[in-house]
């Protein structure tokens, strides 16, 4: 069977969409700390069918359930640590079970686990090193899982890329690293060549780029990450609306709409994140077949 970096490195790849959506399309209410990581405990099923909608609208590649999930965060639930363990390594084998070609282990960062927006600011006055013990476990949960790739993403700041950087060591399973951006730089406001250094030569990684941004972000970035690391590149933005005041505002543009130019850019893997759905994820799957992806 081929590996993901080989088939990342023979031709672009679709990734799949908001897992989140497409959990409350199907009328299930995620208002809670762990997000979709609750299913993991009170629905798996739920999560197998909106990855297998995912599957069906042309993915190869499938995001895990584990984005919002730690231990720590379980532990506020009552979940022992032996228990927490099986729940992360458990988001990887309900992607298998839907079908996924790819399965990408989700590691949200550490703002995500406090669930309050912070992984839009970064800058969480924890030292790189405290960022990385607090990563580590949670990586090595998912890792001994056997996941394809583990997606370390919407990553707001460099401090927080240089500990995901140093926690994905020895783990024995390649990762992509991908940053929250806006106005042309990191969430945190830092320039986007110097966060994308941070991946520059770590033989782990396999990819680098962004997700969770407005689309007319990816373009400027994906050109960005491809001349600053070599890597391919990866590219899963929003749909285009904003949130504000608690809600989604404005027009939804669509990854579909520029994929053709972000893989002409450098990028190797695009989806989409918040608010794009299987529909969106169709889209993308005809543009990245047109460019001579899609298959295996």
């Amino acid at each position: 069977m081929e590996d993901f970096p080989a088939a990342l490195t023979a031709r672009p790849l679709v990734l799949d969409g908001g897992l989140s959506d497409q959990v409350a399309a199907a009328g299930l209410d995620l208002s809670d700390e762990l997000w979709t990581a609750r299913l993991l405990v009170e629905d798996p099923g739920a999560l197998v069918a909106a990855h297998r909608a995912y599957v069906a609208a042309g993915a190869q590649v499938v995001t895990t359930a584990s984005y919002q999930a730690s231990f720590e965060g379980f532990a506020r639930r009552g979940i022992g640590r032996a228990a927490a363990g099986r729940l992360l390594a458990s988001s990887v084998g309900l992607a298998r079970a839907a079908g996924a070609r790819w399965v990408a282990a989700s590691v949200g960062p550490y703002g995500a686990v406090l669930a309050d927006g912070s992984e839009y600011r970064g800058r969480y006055g924890l030292t790189v090193r405290q960022l990385e013990r607090f990563h580590r476990p949670r990586l090595e949960a998912l890792a001994a899982a056997g996941p394809d790739v583990l997606a370390l993403e919407t990553v707001p700041d460099v401090d927080e890329a240089e500990a995901l950087v140093r926690a994905v060591r020895g783990l024995g399973v390649p990762a992509w690293l991908s940053f929250t951006v806006a106005g042309g730089r990191t969430r945190a406001g830092q320039p986007l060549a110097e966060a994308f250094a941070v991946a520059a030569g770590v033989p782990e990684l396999v990819a680098v780029g962004v997700n969770c941004c407005a689309p007319g972000e990816v373009g400027g970035a994906v050109r960005i990450a491809a001349a600053v690391t070599g890597l391919p590149v990866v590219a899963y933005p929003n749909s285009g609306e904003e949130w504000v005041d608690g809600g989604w505002r404005g027009p939804a543009a669509g990854p579909a709409r520029f994929a053709g130019d972000w893989l002409a850019a450098g990028a190797r893997l695009v989806g989409g994140c918040c608010r794009v759905g299987p529909a969106g994820i169709a889209g993308v799957a005809e543009v990245v077949a047109r460019c001579g992806g899609a298959g295996g």
